[in-house]
């Protein structure tokens, strides 16, 4: 296949232009019997095959729309007759755009193509994505990524504060503190390089970055603090800028400049005899040149980034020329009439340099003994880490860049190394140049020594501080506009930016932020801010890159190789421990203001459609959690009830009530403090396929319900062709490992007598059947409708009537009744059914050395009742002093059967019910009928005013009448308002041991 163009069965148009082969081709070129194309065509057209077989194949010429004219083609080209061969029919070719509307990709990508990157130099332009407008130009490496950074990296701090940092800290710790916020930004260089070249980036820089990886909540707090000291940045170098203006040209400041004498002293503390007289600039001219400059950047900012790029060169060619001229003049000093504390580069001056020397200072940064500012390292950090917080400065600008995969890992990472070795060696040439009090005292003694004259260095000064500002109200309107677009916060709709247009708002709303800072006036006030709102951008870049590394997602898949784990939690770990060695009040403030936005997100901010590492971790929690739990048995002191909720087996609900409302209650009454994962289900009767979209909205109607009730849990909707063969599947698959539901929980069916509802028995026992043999728990709750809310207080007892040995199953159900406020009042009462014979006393001690190893507080009433076989009279048959109910259940049983036998005998084949083979034992039934009459006779003498009676359930005997069976529990629940009927299973839910 040829991959200069588009052609059906490899051969072009003869009028079309011959098209370039691409270097590198992100997408193939489609042909016409590709099999992609040929399986997604539809057969629905009826055109027959000689005119699609006419209809050759067309050249598409790039840059055209392919939206309408591919769907024209399309139903044109592949429509052909049902008995036509495939041979014979030629499928014309489809255009791109509609190729992806076919493959379901359009929304995938569709989103990204404008703000994403561009295809590289040389490649094919003419595969675009549904744009037929002309985009943009977009910027490479170098003026899209490695300018902006050096710019921002290269500011005010280099020139008017760092020769005064070497002074005050001494050579060896400003060495330490140069490798230590370059080691900083170096690591989240690398973290910022593999999240940047794992895929697809948009606007917003380190927001898109570190919101696709943690999250909107964490991405938007982040971001916003990004954006604050991106636009307090923009101030910093601002005052940077006239400050440097000011000093060279004092006369043209409006108010009286403040005068410092400064006793100028040596290294080992000894006052020199003689003192300085230091001169700084006003703050009120300060405050007013400020706010000019700062208007002028933002005219030039409201032009767009193409008068931005044109700018850029000519505030950053000035600004290199400088620090040569800095680099020439340090080697050919001292000069003529140069100051008397340069001594050129000495030895001897490195060696009285290398230690530090930290003092006291006034607000300006003058050393002064009675001044308020005391300096050490953790200040001097504070100080000095803006002048590396240059590094984000290209990705801002990402949907401006035509790579972002391979600008800026390359561009960011030569602006790290490159400035951070600048540094590096100044440390060494500054603290070999001057003696400390020229260090300390001469603001500007970069400019002092610079070749040919200070006036080169004074206008490197203002450029580079001017670039730097301009690099900043850039950055940061885009970074807000960004947030804004993605739609979290409806606050920030006033921020949004369409494509192609300017966020004129967000750079207003920028501007008057820097204008604020810059009333603010000093330099070192501002620096601290700024650091830790740098600080928390990288942490939260180290940290997307570490929990993404360490998840490992197949959708992890970064083409920068140099990143590895562990690399991004120490840049993490170094940005939170430099955070806090500057300022613990700072660390705090910052902290403090990005989990508020964080809170405030949280409430009122709208979920994004992306996927966040948080959950992913979650999710693999969750599965190193199953793994490790296995497929073994549960011991009991780890059991935890999982109840699987059956909302709607039976019963008229509204077609709208997609559960029972007491269900959700009683499901969180099994549950210790309402924690815990219940899972609701219901069973659609019908045809998976037929059904599979009305079980879709049943689904997510039974989730709003389950959020709306307050009950922890999942909601499951299972299309069968009937219940019992729903819930045969949901029993035999629901679950992974140790996770599955061990509880069944559903409604006794009171109304199937009522509503003549014949099909509800044999469904019935055949849920029971199917718990039993997936060894499944079981309660039954009749009374459903009384069932008390959280608001209504119980008072009375829990009446548990242990009949069969359930594993503590219903011991532990009273006890969690207990725990909700409705039953927190109620005591418990055990009762012991036993036969005659048995020794009470001896089985009531054992119950009650059981239930205080147990730590259960409980009654217990041991209850004897005679057996069938132990009673001579029932032998005779029924007595004419039995209840009503007991005669009227004989009755319906006898009849039920006598219609069985009939029918069976009419067609000649055995009993059967339900399609199932049974045997009717009539003295069983009898037997049966007399037990549950005896039960309920007991229930109802010692429990009718208690609050909830718990009863062991019956297993419905094998090959037994499900008809019957249904009369023995409708006998066994009579006049009894609010009953749980429980089995256990095989295992112990409770044990002695803690």
């Amino acid at each position: 296949m040829e991959r200069g163009g588009f052609g059906g069965a490899g051969r072009h148009d003869e009028e079309a232009p011959a098209m370039r082969p691409a270097p590198q081709q992100r997408y193939r070129t489609v042909e016409s019997h590709d099999r992609a194309v040929v399986q997604m065509a539809p057969m629905e057209f009826g055109s027959s095959a000689s005119a699609s077989a006419s209809a050759g194949p067309r050249y598409i010429k790039p840059g055209t729309n392919l939206r309408t004219d591919a769907r024209m083609h399309m139903a044109s080209s592949i429509g052909r007759s049902s008995n036509g061969s495939q041979g014979d029919s030629k499928l014309e070719l489809f255009g791109f755009d509609s190729l992806v509307n076919i493959l379901g990709l359009k929304r995938m990508v569709g989103e990204q193509a404008q703000a994403s990157a561009s295809p590289r130099d040389g490649e094919n332009e003419g595969i675009a994505i549904g744009h037929p407008k002309e985009t943009e130009t977009k910027l490479g490496t170098m003026m899209g990524v490695f300018v902006p950074c050096l710019q921002n990296i290269l500011g005010i701090i280099y020139y008017i504060r760092f020769t005064w940092i070497v002074g005050m800290g001494g050579v060896w710790q400003s060495l330490v503190l140069v490798a230590f916020c370059g080691s900083c930004t170096f690591l989240t260089t690398i973290s910022l390089s593999a999240i940047a070249t794992n895929g697809a980036m948009k606007g917003g820089g380190p927001y898109y970055l570190i919101g696709r990886a943690l999250g909107p909540e964490v991405g938007v707090s982040i971001g916003l603090c990004f954006f604050l000291g991106n636009a307090v940045a923009g101030a910093m170098y601002v005052l940077g800028a006239v400050e440097t203006f000011l000093d060279a040209v004092p006369s043209a400041g409006f108010f009286q400049e403040s005068v410092t004498v400064v006793t100028n002293k040596f290294v080992n503390g000894t006052a020199a005899g003689n003192a300085t007289t230091i001169s700084t600039p006003s703050l009120h001219d300060l405050q007013v040149y400020g706010i000019i400059v700062t208007i002028l950047l933002c005219f030039i900012v409201f032009g767009g980034v193409k008068i931005i790029n044109k700018v850029a060169p000519a505030f950053l060619i000035p600004v290199l020329f400088s620090i040569l001229c800095i680099y020439i003049g340090v080697f050919t000093a001292p000069r003529p009439n140069a100051s008397k504390w340069m001594t050129g580069l000495s030895i001897t001056t490195l060696k009285d340099n290398w230690s530090t020397d930290y003092q006291r200072t006034n607000n300006a940064g003058v050393p002064d003994p009675n001044g308020s500012i005391y300096w050490d390292f953790n200040a001097l950090l504070g100080l000095y880490f803006p002048a590396v917080t240059g590094i984000m400065a290209g990705s801002n600008r990402s949907a401006s860049l035509k790579d972002t995969q391979r600008s800026i890992p390359i561009g960011t990472l030569h602006a790290t190394i490159s400035t951070t070795m600048m540094y590096l060696l100044s440390v060494f040439l500054f603290g070999a140049l001057s003696t400390r009090e020229g260090l300390l005292t001469d603001r500007l003694l970069c400019a002092a020594v610079a070749w040919p004259s200070p006036a080169v260095i004074y206008a490197g000064i203002i450029l580079s501080t001017l670039g730097a500002a301009l690099q900043s109200l850039t950055g940061a309107p885009r970074l807000l506009a960004a947030i804004a677009n993605d739609d979290i916060l409806p606050v920030l709709n006033y921020f949004k930016a369409y494509e192609g247009s300017e966020p004129h708002v967000a750079t207003l709303f920028t501007s008057f932020i820097c204008i604020s800072c810059v009333i603010i006036g000093n330099l070192d006030l501002i620096t601290p801010t700024i650091t830790m709102f740098f600080l928390l951008c990288y942490a939260g870049v180290n940290l997307s890159c570490f929990l993404l590394d360490l998840l490992d997602a197949p959708s992890w898949r970064p083409r920068w190789k140099l990143h590895h784990w562990s690399l991004s939690l120490i840049g993490a770990l170094l940005c939170i421990v430099i955070m806090f060695m500057i300022s613990w009040t700072f660390t705090v403030v910052s902290l403090a203001l990005a989990s508020l936005i964080y809170y405030y997100v949280s409430l009122k901010g709208k979920a994004g459609d992306w996927g966040d590492g948080f959950k992913s971790a979650y999710f693999q929690l969750a599965l190193r959690s199953l793994r490790s739990m296995g497929a073994n048995q549960v011991h009991p002191k780890n059991w935890y009830p999982i109840p699987l909720i059956f909302c709607r087996p039976w019963g008229k609900l509204p077609e709208d009530v997609p559960c029972h409302p007491k269900l959700a209650d009683f499901a969180n009454c099994m549950k210790k403090k309402g924690r815990g994962m219940s899972i609701f289900v219901s069973i659609i009767d019908g045809d998976y396929h037929e059904s599979a979209e009305d079980a879709k909205t049943a689904c997510r109607q039974l989730s709003a319900y389950i959020d709306y009730r307050r009950c922890e849990g999942v909601a499951e909707i299972i299309v069968a062709p009937s219940t019992s063969i729903g819930f045969r599947s949901i029993v035999q698959t629901m679950g992974l490992g140790n996770l599955k539901p061990n509880i069944v929980v559903m409604r006794y069916p009171e109304i199937w007598r009522r509503e003549n509802l014949t099909q509800i028995p044999s469904t019935f026992v055949s849920i029971i059947n199917d718990c039993i043999t997936a060894n499944k728990a079981v309660v039954i709750v009749k009374g459903l409708d009384e069932w008390p809310n959280e608001y209504q207080r119980q008072y009375g007892t829990i009446d548990l009537y242990w009949i069969v040995r359930d594993g503590g199953l219903m011991l532990l159900l009273s006890q969690l009744l207990l725990t909700k406020e409705s039953f927190e009042s109620c005591k418990i009462q055990v009762f012991c059914i036993a036969e005659e014979d048995t020794e009470a006393e001896e089985l009531k001690a054992d119950v009650k050395k059981f239930l205080y190893d147990l730590r259960m507080q409980a009654d217990v009433i041991v209850v004897t009742m005679k057996s069938w076989e132990a009673d001579p009279d029932r032998s005779g048959g029924s007595k004419k002093d039995d209840p009503e109910v007991y005669r009227s259940a004989q009755s319906r049983i006898r009849t039920y059967i006598s219609e069985l036998k009939e029918a069976a005998e009419r067609e000649r084949r055995p009993l059967m019910e339900g399609g199932k083979q049974v045997v009717v034992d009539e003295q069983k039934v009898e037997k049966f009928l007399y037990t549950m009459l005896k039960l309920n006779a007991t229930i109802l003498r010692h429990s009718r005013m208690a609050v909830v009676v718990l009863v062991s359930l019956p297993p419905p005997p094998l090959n037994h009448l499900a008809y019957c069976y249904m009369e023995y529990m409708d006998l066994l629940v009579e006049n009894i308002p609010r009953i749980l009927i429980v089995r256990g299973y095989r295992r112990d839910v409770v044990t002695l041991f803690t």
